[in-house]
């Protein structure tokens, strides 16, 4: 019985221990966001999420107003589709960049946080469909505020109906899974949707 009442009391402290170092650096996120607006008030750059060209013509009439601003479109539209888009805009090809590594949302901001932390950007524009914004936030929340990069949301107006707390819940525990792993889960999901269509096939 000692043995097992030990036992419970070393996995309770475990748990206790565990449990106090998760609260702790989730904690010091607000304060890491808090820190990057104090220092870099005005964004440095436009970050886009990729989901049809009305995001990267949005964006292109943003950029005009901020002529100073490089762009970063994470898997948006075909690149010579994105690329004529800026183009027609007079938006000038080096101040684009158009990754594709991303296969989701969390990876949006996954794949781009070292770059932007590499260059020292501290706060970017968040740019998105205004459904689409709160999932965004949530998870740039987690990736960009744990890396101390701020974000300054700016939302593309549509008729669609804002996304559900199921989507909102699901990527942001997978943007903590990242904080904790380095992984976020999008393979795991990749292989739920393809075993689903799979299925739908049968």
């Amino acid at each position: 019985m000692n043995i097992f009442h030990h036992k419970r009391k070393k996995y309770r402290f475990l748990c206790l221990a565990i449990s106090t170092f998760i609260v702790l650096l989730i904690g010091i996120i607000p304060v890491r966001i808090a820190i990057a607006f104090s220092q870099t008030p005005i964004p440095q750059a436009i970050f886009t999420l990729g989901g049809g060209p009305n995001r990267e013509k949005f964006t292109a009439q943003f950029a005009q107003n901020h002529p100073t601003l490089e762009i970063w479109v994470s898997s948006g539209t075909r690149p010579d589709i994105a690329s004529k888009i800026f183009r027609e805009a007079g938006i000038s090809d080096e101040r684009i960049n158009l990754d594709r590594r991303a296969v989701d949302t969390v990876t949006n901001f996954t794949s781009l946080v070292a770059d932007f932390k590499s260059r020292n950007i501290q706060h970017v524009y968040l740019v998105t469909s205004d459904f689409h914004m709160r999932r965004a936030i949530a998870i740039a929340t987690i990736v960009f505020g744990s890396q101390g990069i701020a974000f300054t949301p700016v939302s593309i107006p549509t008729k669609n109906p804002p996304e559900t707390w199921l989507h909102i819940l699901r990527d942001f525990g997978r943007a903590i899974l990242w904080l904790f792993t380095g992984r976020t889960g999008a393979s795991a999901r990749t292989l739920i949707h393809l075993l689903a269509s799979d299925r739908s096939l049968v």
